[in-house]
């Protein structure tokens, strides 16, 4: 029985779990946006203190989103995760911010006409931009994980022969674009630690893991920093 803890800051949101067996044992979420550097150890400190959660020490793995999402966040939620692998001699397992986003929501439609829907997160990218895939009603990934404009034509191919559904931050700016009488759209839906858990678990039994020296965050997009325009003496 695999003990995991699992670190999801792709997102405004800031969230921690720790798992058994796949299933959640505890977890905590701060829908804060700009918080995960100042919060994120907090959070993991504050989880370990319960008294349903055994010693950090006694964990036998770190489960982290590796992205895309959050430049500032996948990097704090990466190097927090890697620095107590590095502590603990525990291995890191990475998954995708886009299979951790849409889990819950196959969870949630796979008995109602599955072979007839897909899976579309849309995770904001600024403008009308989002991180996106798609998958099918069992998560295989059956379009890869891209950047994508979004206009009226974007998702037509898939809208054409099924039920899509769309979720994630980046659903709501595209509701008024994507009008298609096959499109589905799910509000408040975020990537998040305890949506990780289950997903960690076949990885650790798998013994997929990361070499920790060397992981690195799939940003998907280069980092991009910019400037003020008015400047503040």
């Amino acid at each position: 029985m695999a003990k995991i803890l699992s670190i999801e800051t792709s997102t405004g949101v800031c969230s921690v779990a720790y798992s058994e067996d796949g299933n959640i044992v505890a977890s905590k979420e701060l829908y804060q946006v700009n918080s995960h550097a100042s919060n994120l150890t907090v959070l993991i400190e504050q989880l370990f203190k319960l008294d349903s959660t055994p010693d950090i020490k006694d964990i036998d793995a770190v489960a982290v989103s590796s992205g895309p999402g959050s430049y500032t966040g996948l990097r704090i939620g990466v190097s927090t995760a890697k620095g107590i692998c590095y502590a603990l001699n525990k291995p890191l397992i990475a998954i995708d911010s886009m299979h951790i986003l849409t889990q819950p929501v196959v969870e949630q439609y796979k008995a109602t006409e599955p072979q007839a829907t897909v899976f579309c997160p849309l995770m904001d990218a600024r403008r009308m931009e989002v991180y996106t895939a798609v998958f099918d009603h069992e998560l295989k990934l059956i379009e890869n994980i891209s950047a994508k404009i979004v206009d009226e034509t974007t998702f037509s191919d898939w809208l054409s022969k099924y039920q899509v559904v769309f979720f994630g931050n980046g659903a709501e700016k595209c509701k008024d674009v994507i009008t298609h009488s096959n499109a589905l759209f799910i509000d408040d839906c975020h990537p998040l630690a305890k949506h990780l858990a289950p997903l960690a678990e076949s990885y650790f039994a798998e013994k997929k893991f990361e070499d920790v020296a060397y992981f690195e965050p799939f940003y998907l997009k280069d980092f991009v920093a910019t400037t003020p325009k008015k400047k503040v003496l």
